[in-house]
């Protein structure tokens, strides 16, 4: 455990910090020894500050679902210990069915650490050999693509949610690109047409608001007290964000069978007027209604031949250019059969 003695021990911090310990000690650990070598009960200005600290973070931890066990002093103490049962913290077998890797995968993509990069794409690729299979692939294809890195801003402003206190960043406007300092209270944070967005009452306006997290230049700072705001009940995140992703749109594919299963989750019934295209007998016409082109054609385009497009002609294109990009990358001619890589058609 690495101690910083300069800044406070945040409570999520000294959580950890106290499982790692009561996992790790060979019969048990007194609440001196806790105090004395578990970082940021040191801390504590009293003994009476400790005590209610650490009875807090125990019953926290059980209320979690952490086997913290008494242990009762023997021999010549008669003070008793604490551990966490590791038998019983243990997790059992993973058993992930496609679309719950899918979901695991999407998760893995906010950890964006370069200390923890390798260590997520070690751990996917074990869970994936779990499973197996195209529908495994497919899981991932139709989740991963569709939401873009969060930024350095998230992290503070997932706190600042939590502990409903009020932040201050500089802003980046869309359309004029001035930047200007904002005061926030912030409410939601929500992924849309592959960008994320906090979504709270701008406190200089006095109005709610949608900032785009891409656009926020600097750090975020958290201020004043935790519990300084409460968050409306029923946020409508949808009507906040508007109609700011384009007009809705459908988009004709011809898919394998039990092949995309996302997409098919968000099919609308075959229009009437749809034509088939020729050459996709043994495909199943599937209607997806979508408003950005660029997140459809990247979902679209993970699943590589699996899934081709009928229309529209626009969204047609943009899946083409991005496979065709792919297979310049792999060293292969384009994906139109034309022989000449990277070409438009």
């Amino acid at each position: 455990m690495v101690e910083d003695l300069g800044a406070p021990t945040r409570p999520d911090e000294r959580l950890l910090n106290l499982v790692i310990a009561l996992l790790n000690t060979s019969v048990s650990m007194t609440k001196q020894q806790v105090r004395a070598s578990v970082h940021g009960y040191d801390q504590a200005a009293s003994t009476e500050a400790f005590e209610r600290m650490f009875e807090r973070d125990k019953d926290s931890l059980r209320a979690l679902g952490v086997p913290v066990v008494t242990v009762e002093g023997g021999g010549h103490s008669d003070e008793v210990g604490y551990r966490i049962d590791a038998e019983a913290y243990a997790l059992g077998p993973v058993d992930l069915t496609a679309a719950e890797l899918g979901v695991v995968a999407l998760a893995a993509q906010l950890w964006s650490d370069k200390t923890l990069r390798t260590d997520m794409s070690r751990a996917l690729t074990k869970l994936a050999a779990a499973g197996g299979g195209a529908a495994v692939d497919d899981a991932v294809a139709g989740l991963a693509p569709r939401v873009r890195a969060a930024g350095d801003a998230y992290g503070p402003l997932l706190e600042a949610i939590s502990q409903r206190r009020r932040v201050t960043f500089r802003y980046r406007a869309a359309s004029t690109g001035e930047v200007r300092v904002r005061r926030v209270e912030p409410w939601r944070i929500a992924a849309r047409g592959g960008g994320w967005y906090v979504v709270g009452h701008d406190l200089d306006r006095g109005a709610v608001r949608v900032f785009r997290l891409s656009r926020v230049d600097g750090r975020v700072r958290l201020e004043g007290e935790a519990g300084a705001f409460v968050v409306p009940d029923g946020v409508d995140v949808d009507a906040a964000l508007g109609a700011g992703l384009g007009v809705e749109r459908v988009a004709v594919l011809g898919v394998l069978p039990e092949r995309a299963s996302a997409l098919r989750a968000r099919a609308v019934p075959v229009p009437g007027d749809v034509v088939v295209p020729g050459g996709w007998a043994g495909r199943d016409v599937v209607c997806v209604p979508f408003r950005s082109s660029g997140a459809m054609a990247d979902e679209v385009a993970g699943y590589g031949d699996a899934v081709v497009v009928g229309g529209p002609p626009g969204l047609r294109d943009e899946v083409l250019r991005r496979l065709r990009a792919a297979a310049g990358l792999a060293g292969r001619a384009g994906v139109d059969g034309g022989g000449r890589e990277g070409s438009d058609g």
